[in-house]
């Protein structure tokens, strides 16, 4: 009888491994672009800004912002890879859950966008930007919010 709920667990944990090996390579080729872009790199750089229907770039990050983006994300693609890490003291394990909520919830709300240059619902559709948010950045940033929250739900079902 309880075959069945063993063999579910099983399954789910291995869902939640393979769902975070992907989050980990995904926020890590994303962290290694924007180092890429702090260290000078410009391949792609100018494609990534926002900006208004006369071209004029809505941003202009500097190298510390572009270092603090890759560094962030570098340790959102760690908590992904160390996720079965347990750990002794409450608030580093508190920590970790909000961690793992916070992720896909930012990354949710960047899809969804500001509702003028960036996101699914934005006002601004014909520049190179939007061109390359409509069909990469804001797809891919939904599609990292979902599989946290899918890797969210299987943890909690393995746990349990």
């Amino acid at each position: 009888m309880l075959e069945p709920l063993k063999k579910e667990a099983g399954e789910t944990k291995r869902n939640s491994a393979f769902i975070s090996k992907i989050l980990f390579l995904i926020l890590l080729a994303l962290s290694a672009i924007h180092f890429y872009w702090a260290f000078g790199g410009s391949q792609g750089f100018n494609n990534a800004l926002p900006e208004t229907e006369e071209g004029v770039k809505v941003l202009n990050p500097t190298f510390t912002d572009s270092f603090i983006v890759g560094f962030g994300l570098l340790i959102f693609s760690v908590a992904y890879l160390l996720y079965k890490k347990t750990f002794k003291a409450k608030v580093l394990t508190i920590l970790k859950v909000i961690l793992f909520w916070l992720i896909p919830s930012i990354f949710l709300l960047r899809a969804i966008g500001d509702f003028y240059f960036v996101g699914f619902f934005k006002k601004i559709e014909n520049t190179n930007f939007a061109h390359f948010d409509n069909y990469f950045y804001s797809p891919l940033c939904f599609i990292i919010s979902l599989l946290g929250f899918v890797f969210i739900i299987n943890n909690r079902r393995a746990t349990h």
